[in-house]
């Protein structure tokens, strides 16, 4: 697929100057996890386009969520075109195939999603910042809320990946109940019969799950015509804005978890959701807002130093996060992964639209559980 440049290097290459700083943006475009990059992508440029600047070539590509193609676009993007920075990658399969190289060529990797614990502990890299989570933190403050729910009996699943396993792992690190069953399903699937037929005779009194994309989207619509009613807990990646629409019914009420929500009260988080709705005719998801936030974060950097020209000041500048979150306040923790406030949501419908209203906080100020192993 050719490459995509757009945002701010259209100007500069209107008055014919050159762009200084050369973005490459490897994201989900196709396939059933799409709507996840395109959202990735639409903050980002939304918010470069706010930002005025004219010096900023992002060249955008379709990862179509496989490893190899992802890898084969990171090896062109620096090597032909030569990005300084890289972002975009959803999957953390992906990350971990191209991450590692990336950094070690000097390159800066900025993720607005992947958060795999590798890169969090052993495989931390001075180069590699991560503006949303680490994997497991959304599940970690699943497992909390459970806690704070009552349950005592949890049946819990997601997709064998690197992400699926840190998903089960966080949920167990804070949930103090018994386990009725764990299960790790194919990435990718779309029938979960067996498993609903599992989760039924299991005694369950809850059930967490992370299938993010079409997966949730499946897994919760067979969900709800089975007629089992063990009440469901999850991540926001299984109730985000975009899937809700598709779920439609069989999600309201459900509680999730998530670092951002659209009714977080601040000024930034208000005029974004305002912004994004008027630029592209729907709500913004949490991807959005990571790809936002993750566009201000390079900005801030960027008016401190160039990458090319001194990399230890631009990294520095990444390190302060001096911009203004959609969450908020905003800090790294010495892994260059955030510290932050895990809600918890409940889906609820707004007129003819299902999104998500804060109901509680479920972590506080919660970094994550490799920061120790970092030896950055």
């Amino acid at each position: 697929m050719k490459g995509l440049y757009v945002a701010a290097a259209l100007a500069a290459l209107a008055t014919g100057a050159a762009a200084e700083v050369k973005v490459g943006m490897i994201t989900t475009l196709s396939g059933g996890g799409a709507g996840l990059g395109i959202d990735v992508r639409d903050g980002f440029l939304l918010a470069l386009e706010q930002s005025g600047r004219d010096d900023i070539e992002v060249i955008v590509e379709d990862d179509a969520q496989a490893p190899d193609t992802a890898v084969q676009l990171a090896d062109r993007m620096i090597q032909s075109d030569r990005v300084q920075v890289l972002t975009g990658i959803v999957w953390s399969n992906l990350a971990m195939a191209v991450v590692p190289s990336a950094v070690n060529q000097g390159i800066f990797y900025l993720s607005p999603n992947a958060g795999p614990s590798q890169l969090a502990g052993a495989n931390c890299h001075e180069n590699y910042f991560n503006v949303a989570w680490q994997n497991d933190n959304l599940h970690e403050a699943a497992g909390a809320w459970a806690n704070q729910t009552g349950y005592a009996n949890s049946f819990i699943l997601a997709p064998n990946y690197p992400a699926g396993q840190d998903a089960l792992t966080g949920y167990k690190r804070f949930y103090e109940g018994e386990l009725a069953g764990e299960i790790y399903t194919e990435l990718g699937q779309t029938d979960y019969a067996a498993e609903i037929a599992q989760i039924r005779a299991s005694g369950a009194d809850s059930v967490f799950f992370f299938l993010p994309g079409g997966m949730g989207i499946s897994f919760l619509k067979q969900y709800a015509d089975s007629g089992v009613d063990i009440p469901v807990i999850g991540p926001a990646f299984s109730f985000d804005q975009g899937i809700l629409q598709a779920v439609g019914d069989a999600a309201l009420g459900v509680v999730n978890t998530s670092q951002w929500s659209k009714d977080i009260d601040n000024p930034t988080n208000a005029a974004f959701v305002e912004s994004f709705q008027a630029e592209y005719g729907r709500l913004p998801s949490l991807y959005a807002s990571q790809g936002f936030d993750t566009a201000n974060l390079l900005i801030s950097a960027l008016e401190v130093a160039d990458p090319s020209e001194d990399p230890d000041a631009f990294r520095a500048a990444l390190e302060a996060a001096d911009f203004d979150s959609t969450r908020g306040d905003f800090e790294f923790g010495p892994n260059h992964h955030p510290i932050q406030d895990i809600y918890a949501r409940e889906v609820v419908q707004e007129g003819d639209v299902f999104t998500n209203r804060i109901i509680g906080v479920a972590l506080e100020d919660r970094g994550d559980a490799y920061a120790e192993e970092c030896a950055m």
